[in-house]
């Protein structure tokens, strides 16, 4: 696939080597578009899988090898006036981005009894607020050109099943797919394109031996999803090649079976 001079793309949430995130900014970077990353290792280090204080100065060496500019920005979505810092920061130092992948996310396993303010309001604030705001500024801040500007949203499949445990996670990445399809056409005025992906079931790191035994089940391929899958998929919709598909939830799960019966 194509891709023009002067590509810049903004890809939140790159903070780890085997994250969706890395695997979408060095796809990125093979066709020739530069990357402006941010991440925020403070959750990371917080997870079950954890994180290496240096993988983001590795993850910006490898896309840098391949011949484009990286520039990255330690950023917490949740806190005010980020969205500002970082575009201040995109188009001082590479110019006005073309490209916005929504990857960021806050996850914690909470259910309708352990609620509480303080995690809901987390979870609003970068899976939904980030991102809404982070498409608006993109969206104003976008000079208009032949091929266009793309957004991806980073989904997670809540319109095909229940995801249990996991409430406020569920309901505000539930509510990117309704923002993706309420503006794509009052986007389309600049020739932006606003897409959604759910990458499905996929090993970054945080499956143990016993979970991929089981997830396996469901997997008719015969594998889990790899980062690179997803990847793939959103290099096709930022490309020339993508520039008819707008409004649209895509879900790159590899069959995944959501309800098995033995």
């Amino acid at each position: 696939m194509e891709q023009k001079d002067n590509q810049i793309a903004i890809v939140t949430g790159v903070s780890r080597l085997q994250g969706i995130g890395k695997a979408i900014c060095t796809i990125l970077a093979q066709n020739g578009i530069d990357i402006f990353f941010t991440y925020w290792l403070e959750y990371d280090e917080a997870m079950p899988w954890g994180v290496q204080e240096n993988e983001p100065d590795l993850i910006q060496k490898e896309i840098q090898s391949y011949g484009v500019r990286c520039e990255k920005l330690t950023l917490n979505l949740k806190e005010e006036g980020a969205i500002d810092l970082l575009f201040y920061q995109v188009n001082a130092k590479m110019g006005a981005p073309t490209i916005l992948i929504n990857n960021a996310t806050y996850s914690t396993s909470i259910n309708i009894n352990s609620i509480t303010s303080q995690e809901l309001e987390a979870h609003y604030l970068v899976n939904m607020k980030a991102v809404i705001l982070l498409t608006s500024r993109f969206f104003k801040n976008f000079n208009e050109n032949e091929q266009g500007g793309r957004i991806i949203n980073l989904s997670s499949g809540q319109n095909l099943s229940v995801m249990n445990e996991e409430v406020a996670y569920a309901v505000t990445k539930g509510a990117i797919d309704t923002f993706t399809r309420t503006i794509a056409q009052e986007i389309a005025c600049k020739r932006i394109t606003i897409n959604a992906v759910n990458p499905g079931l996929t090993d970054t790191g945080w499956l143990d031996d016993a979970q991929k035994e089981i997830f396996l089940k469901r997997c008719p391929m015969g594998r889990i999803g790899k980062p690179e899958d997803v990847a793939k998929l959103i290099s096709f919709l930022v490309s020339d090649e993508g520039q008819w598909i707008t409004g649209q939830i895509l879900n790159s799960e590899g069959g995944f079976i959501r309800e098995l019966y033995e």
